[in-house]
């Protein structure tokens, strides 16, 4: 065998800084997506230490939105934890996707790993395959995590500098994130049924439903339902 059909794997520092790179242009829509909800956490009354706390324990962008809503609404803590729990449910089984790429890693690793797991961080891990390494993932958790928790300070410092965030397109985004890392997500034909069923979940129960955050899990459910039929399905056909 020549010496160059040889790989070399890469070394856990080149595998930090390549999660760093990947990484980036995700932080570029997440640092004002933070800077807005730190400004909306501003006008509910917050203070950036309440910001940081909640940007350094939930890590959460959607989930703390809601949060932030509903403080402003005056609810009641428990209210706001439920709130919280219930948008971050997806997060089951986003994790339950990664259980092939954490296996053989120990427990507590993978639970502090998966701390720092958010949709753009899944999306990644998934794009990076079988070859996904802890240093990796901790190179994309370290910067968007860094990212996020100095954005949303920065936000609630600013206060209620920004009067009106859709006049600035700030309110489209983390839209435009989730479109190109779907994009990233794209195999033909074949990508269509889960995301169909996942948006007609969704938009089904947001209609229905007078309110709150029912919808996020319908979608997710409905979606990973299908994924896992196909999945089958396919499994089948190989079989016979």
């Amino acid at each position: 065998m020549s010496m160059d059909s040889i790989t070399i794997p890469a070394s856990p520092r080149q595998e930090f800084a390549a999660g760093v790179v990947h990484c980036l242009p995700i932080v570029a829509g997440a640092v004002p997506f933070g800077f807005l909800l730190g400004s909306l956490a501003a006008k509910a009354g917050l203070s950036a230490l309440d910001m940081g706390l909640m940007s350094a324990l939930v890590f959460a962008g959607s989930s703390q939105f809601v949060a932030v809503e509903l403080l402003d609404k005056g609810s009641a803590g428990l209210a706001v934890v439920g709130a919280i729990l219930l948008v971050n449910l997806r997060h089951l089984l986003m994790g339950a996707t990664l259980e092939p790429r954490f296996r053989g890693i120990p427990r507590a690793q993978a639970g502090l790993a998966l701390f720092f797991m958010t949709d753009e961080q899944w999306a990644l891990a998934l794009r990076r395959g079988p070859e996904l390494t802890l240093a990796y993932w901790y190179g994309v958790a370290a910067t968007l995590y860094l990212a996020w928790l100095t954005s949303t300070v920065a936000g609630t410092l600013a206060g209620a500098l920004i009067a009106d965030p859709a006049a600035w397109g700030l309110d489209f985004t983390f839209i435009a994130v989730f479109l190109c890392l779907l994009a990233g997500f794209w195999r033909g034909a074949g990508s269509l049924p889960p995301w169909l069923a996942s948006a007609a979940a969704a938009l089904a129960v947001h209609a229905l439903s007078s309110g709150g955050t029912w919808h996020i899990l319908a979608g997710a459910l409905a979606g990973g339902a299908v994924a896992a039929m196909q999945a089958k399905g396919q499994g089948r056909a190989r079989d016979a």
